[in-house]
């Protein structure tokens, strides 16, 4: 019988990317996230990022699979929060809408950005935020 080789979405090289992480490592982490997410409405990108980054996978990819990723975690959320919750949609449409402008911006200006200063502004964003909530 032939060993079936697993190679991780993204991954630069199958070198180095143990089986133990395709398997074991990056399903924990998205369900990790799943579970953030649902959990608190957002954030899983804080998880799915470093695992992404552990796997090899390159930071301008591990940044864009980071974003892929999230989209249904944060639908789903969301869906279940609009279901179980009083959701005013009147409310939330300036945050749509600026949230909307900020990513087509983030987006075109991404490729511009080293993946070393990616990482740096990722840091400072995670720093920001924990800050935040702490006070």
């Amino acid at each position: 019988m032939r060993k079936r080789r697993i190679r991780a979405a993204g991954c630069t090289s199958n070198k180095g990317v143990s089986y133990v992480k395709k398997t074991v490592l990056f399903p924990t982490a998205g369900a990790a996230a799943g579970l953030i997410n649902g959990f608190f409405g957002g954030g899983g990108g804080m998880i799915l990022l470093p695992a992404l980054l552990r796997g090899r996978v390159s930071p301008q990819k591990a940044f864009a699979t980071c974003v892929a990723l999230i989209l249904p975690l944060c639908l789903l959320s969301a869906a279940v929060m609009v279901l179980r919750t009083d959701f005013d949609f009147l409310a939330a449409l300036p945050y749509l809408i600026g949230g909307a402008l900020g990513g087509l911006i983030g987006g075109k200006l991404f490729r511009r950005v080293s993946p070393r200063w990616l990482k740096k502004l990722f840091a400072l964003f995670m720093l920001y935020g924990g800050v935040r909530y702490l006070l």
